[in-house]
């Protein structure tokens, strides 16, 4: 890649943090579901939230909540709101995935990086702290009055940065929370890490990499 960015933009959850949704549901609702049951119960959780977050904004607790209770619903079991706050409390606890640190930290030395996370402004610290690189600025939903994938959420990046598309590299594993609307807006250089959530999508122009690991490459460093 010959661009040289002002910024290097991320998704939080999923492509740096480990974001193990899935299996807070099956220590929850294994037992009672069949291999098949609990795999459906984990794309429909998935769904739901989506779902939620596409409405308008609200707290991240009540994005589980809510997407816990439609899944349970569809899945014939009965909802504990107790299972949906414990599950949220997990979110801050989850560090990163293996490859995150040293790819983070080599970036870091030459470019500034930006969090672009769907996350509560309490909740978002204990994350960062565990990536082992210094994150220049942190930008949550709860911040912007929106979530990934509005619109809004970006360009609350861009006003509180005073760039525009054409000054990031994004990065993210989700083409459905990122890489479709920074597309959208602008967003020419961008890099899709395959951890393997969703299928390539080629017309959104993007650079693939495995892991972060390989991203320092990308950039010609």
């Amino acid at each position: 890649m010959t661009f040289r960015p002002k910024f290097v933009s991320f998704d939080c959850h999923g492509t740096m943090i480990y974001f193990d949704m899935a299996g807070a549901a099956r220590d929850h609702y294994g037992a009672q579901l069949s291999p098949e049951g609990m795999e459906n119960f984990i794309r429909d959780f998935s769904a739901y939230r989506l779902d939620e977050v596409l409405q308008d904004w609200k707290p991240y607790a009540e994005i589980v909540h809510n997407a816990l209770e439609r899944t349970c619903k569809r899945n014939g079991l009965a909802f504990d709101p107790a299972v949906a706050e414990e599950i949220y409390n997990r979110v801050p606890t989850w560090g990163p995935n293996p490859d995150v640190p040293a790819g983070l930290a080599k970036i870091a030395k030459e470019f500034p990086l930006v969090a672009l996370t769907n996350s509560m402004n309490a909740q978002i610290p204990q994350n960062i702290a565990k990536l082992g690189a210094p994150i220049a600025h942190v930008l949550t939903a709860e911040s912007a009055g929106a979530y990934k994938p509005h619109m809004r959420a970006f360009e609350y990046m861009f006003d509180t940065l005073n760039a525009g598309p054409e000054d990031f590299l994004h990065v993210s594993s989700s083409f459905r929370y990122d890489l479709m609307t920074a597309h959208d807006l602008g967003i020419r250089n961008k890099v899709w890490v395959n951890r393997g959530h969703e299928p390539a999508n080629p017309y959104y122009g993007y650079t693939e990499v495995a892991d972060v690991s390989y991203l320092p490459a990308v950039l010609g460093l």
